[in-house]
């Protein structure tokens, strides 16, 4: 796990900030692997994400991939340019 684990509810989008590195390619599987299984499955993924305050990490159900974003419960939306890594 990278960064301090926060629940998904306390994420504040104006607090995300592109990692240094975009992962966006090199997580593309790991991405559509993580929306199969919460939408299929109901199972969780920890993404770990960058903030202003330095790295958070959320698990939690992927609803949706698009080309820039991965969209969470509740209308979240984390640049696919934040994230750091994806875990299940």
């Amino acid at each position: 796990m990278i960064g301090e684990l926060i629940e998904k509810e306390s994420i504040d989008i104006s607090q995300i900030i592109p990692a240094e590195q975009n992962h966006t390619e090199e997580l593309r599987d790991k991405l559509n692997s993580a929306q199969r299984l919460g939408n299929e499955f109901k199972s969780k993924a920890d993404i770990s994400f960058n903030t202003k305050e330095g790295p958070r990490t959320v698990s939690t159900t992927v609803w949706s991939v698009t080309e820039k974003y991965i969209q969470l419960k509740n209308g979240i939306h984390i640049p696919l340019s934040s994230l750091l890594a994806i875990e299940f």
